[in-house]
């Protein structure tokens, strides 16, 4: 019995059954790009804990609305992190076969949801009289 090939152990056979390798430069910083978006959906995720911590301790007059914000942040992250391994395997496929790279998505959703954190904090920081 034979060993399986390379490209059959490779996974998801869905990114590598299709196409070529490209140059490894190309793919490893597709997955450079996979592991800064995660590092950012952890970013979210911690920031939303350590918001609630700190709601939980400090007991803050709008605790719903710190808690809210929390929220939001961690659902952020879990959607950054839900999308990173799709964005990662269509670009690997886009890679493998010459097509174009596909348009980034991520990239304005983070922007503006960032924004609109950053507004909120300021009003809650105002609201709450620090």
């Amino acid at each position: 019995m034979s060993a399986p090939s390379h490209e059959t152990r490779r996974r998801p056979h869905r990114v590598y059954r299709e196409g070529t390798d490209p140059d490894p430069r190309f793919s490893l910083a597709n997955e450079r790009t996979f592991l800064a978006w995660l590092r950012t959906a952890m970013a979210l995720m911690a920031a939303g804990v350590g918001i609630e911590a700190v709601n939980t301790t400090t007991a803050l007059l709008h605790a719903p609305l710190v808690t809210a914000l929390a929220v939001l942040l961690l659902i952020g992250g879990v959607l950054i992190s839900a999308v990173s391994f799709t964005r990662w395997a269509t670009t690997e496929k886009a890679l493998r076969t010459g097509r174009p790279l596909p348009p980034p998505r991520m990239g304005a959703f983070l922007g503006y949801g960032l924004a609109a954190v950053g507004v909120a904090v300021a009003v809650l920081l105002v609201l709450l009289g620090f």
